[in-house]
């Protein structure tokens, strides 16, 4: 028995090269096991619903069974069909002949069987993606409260701003990782949806149970427009866009470690097992850690661009442009994010900070000028603008005599104003001073608050991690449900 009744040639030589070929050895990898859940799913469902008998079902689920044990080799490919389901059926049809073997597909379409074992695949790989993004925050958030007092130079357009510290800057890209972990989050959501029952686009005459394979495949709730289920994948576009963005800011802290792990700057340093050296220089350890998420961080948002570019100017209907084409990009994007947050969760684990020379730069540069018009404003009564004006003075007089920011007195701030301040060499000093600098920043969300940010991060965290077992746990007892309930078939 074949699928291609309707027409009279097998495949093109070129079309095999150039699509089947690629896209069934993809299947065979990404989406196997799954659809020989999804094939025991719908068995059941059309014995309970007295669609099949069970003497007809029971060696069907026995066969399926069987092939899932077996693996992919179980299945001759020959590219004289088109696709992995294709060969299963064929599979399967000739171990129990038509009369049995071609009972199976009663009341489902490609269109829906290939779309569900899609998006089970890539709701694995998103939950895979936000355990490994939990674990990055985790590590992060640590480290935060380990070098809570570590001062150094806060930076806005690559210049010296106002004094933080590394615990402070780390919170800081916990929290842009918090929100990265709900964007996934909601397209893990979107993704946990089951279209199978949807047919072809309208769903069938039988009468199909789709909560009772929506619980066998461990979804969250079924995609309950056939139309929608069939011809929409907005689910894999949500998802590569939450990965382009998250992949994003990790090539941004990527780029701020590259730069700090410099001879020039010579805050941080990569451990040995991140670097690599120059074949010709002797001296070099290369950051090539941080190249690669960088580099990896292109190739994901190239992904979601051929998502968008496929769907775009496409029917709202089932087309292999939209609707299939985009499976290998995301998964791909997937991969690439995983192994990424893998890496970039080691590397900071195993960063060397410079901490002398991080709070000596912080010290010297002129981040602490904000506090010191502030204490001018607080001690004398001027109005900011007019204390902006004598700090501005002050520090251009100071950088043209070739003083750092902690060699500055009273004396050089009563010249740039003109007149006697009366500020104390004490309240200057401690104004120029980054570690008061920072206690001084109360407000909320201030580095003086890192305490409490970091309690209500971990305890969101926690809460995330939470959510994520429970979604693990309802897959893989539907998994060991659905397998079980298979293997003893009711009469």
């Amino acid at each position: 028995m074949s699928l291609r009744e309707r027409v009279k040639e097998p495949p093109s030589a070129l079309l095999v090269e150039s699509y089947y070929r690629g896209s069934v050895a993809r299947a065979q990898q990404a989406i196997f096991a799954h659809e020989m859940w999804v094939h025991l799913a719908h068995g059941l469902m059309l014995q309970r619903q007295g669609i099949i008998a069970p003497t007809a079902m029971r060696p069907i689920l026995a066969e399926v069974l069987r092939l899932a044990a077996a693996g992919p080799a179980a299945v001759p490919v020959d590219y004289r069909q088109e696709d992995l389901y294709s060969y299963v059926e064929r599979a399967i049809v000739e171990a129990l002949g038509p009369d049995i073997g071609g009972r199976l597909h009663t009341g489902r379409s490609r269109n829906d069987l290939n779309v569900t074992t899609w998006r089970m695949a890539l709701r694995g790989q998103l939950l895979e993606t936000l355990e490994l993004l939990a674990a990055l925050r985790a590590t992060l958030l640590r480290l935060a409260e380990q070098h809570a007092d570590v001062v150094m130079p806060g930076y806005t357009h690559t210049q010296h701003a106002q004094p933080i510290t590394f615990g402070y800057w780390l919170l800081s890209a916990a929290d842009v990782l918090a929100r990265d972990h709900t964007r996934l989050a909601a397209a893990l959501a979107h993704a946990d949806q089951n279209p199978l029952g949807a047919g072809a686009l309208t769903t069938t005459a039988f009468p199909l149970d789709r909560l009772l394979t929506t619980d066998l495949l461990g979804f969250a709730t079924p995609l309950e427009s056939a139309y929608d289920a069939v011809s929409s994948r907005d689910d894999a576009l949500e998802a590569g866009a939450a990965m382009a963005v998250l992949m994003t800011f990790l090539s941004r802290l990527a780029t701020n470690l590259q730069n700090w792990s410099t001879w020039e700057y010579n805050f941080v340093e990569l451990a040995d097992r991140h670097s690599a050296v120059s074949s010709i220089m002797p001296q070099k350890k290369n950051p090539v850690a941080l190249e690669h998420l960088k580099a990896a961080a292109a190739m994901v948002n190239g992904a979601l661009v051929a998502m968008l570019g496929a769907t775009k100017n496409t029917e709202f209907a089932d087309v292999n442009d939209a609707v299939t084409s985009v499976n290998e990009p995301v998964l791909d994007a997937c991969l690439r994010t995983r192994r990424i947050l893998a890496l970039f969760e080691e590397v900071f684990a195993h960063l060397t900070l410079n901490a002398p020379r991080m709070a000596s730069a912080a010290a010297q540069g002129y981040g602490s000028a904000t506090e010191l018009a502030d204490v001018i404003v607080r001690e004398t009564g001027l109005s900011f603008r007019q204390a902006h004006n004598i700090v501005a003075v002050v520090v251009r007089e100071a950088l043209e005599a070739g003083l750092t920011a902690d060699q500055l007195r009273a004396g050089d701030i009563d010249r740039a104003a003109g007149r006697p301040l009366g500020l104390s060499e004490v309240a200057v000093a401690q104004a120029l001073n980054p570690a008061e600098n920072i206690r001084a920043r109360t407000v909320l969300g201030g580095p003086a608050t890192l305490p409490a940010m970091l309690a209500s991060r971990r305890a969101a965290l926690a809460r995330d991690q939470a959510a994520l077992a429970a979604i693990a746990t309802r897959i893989k007892t539907a998994r060991e449900t659905c397998f079980a309930q298979a293997r003893s078939l009711p009469d």
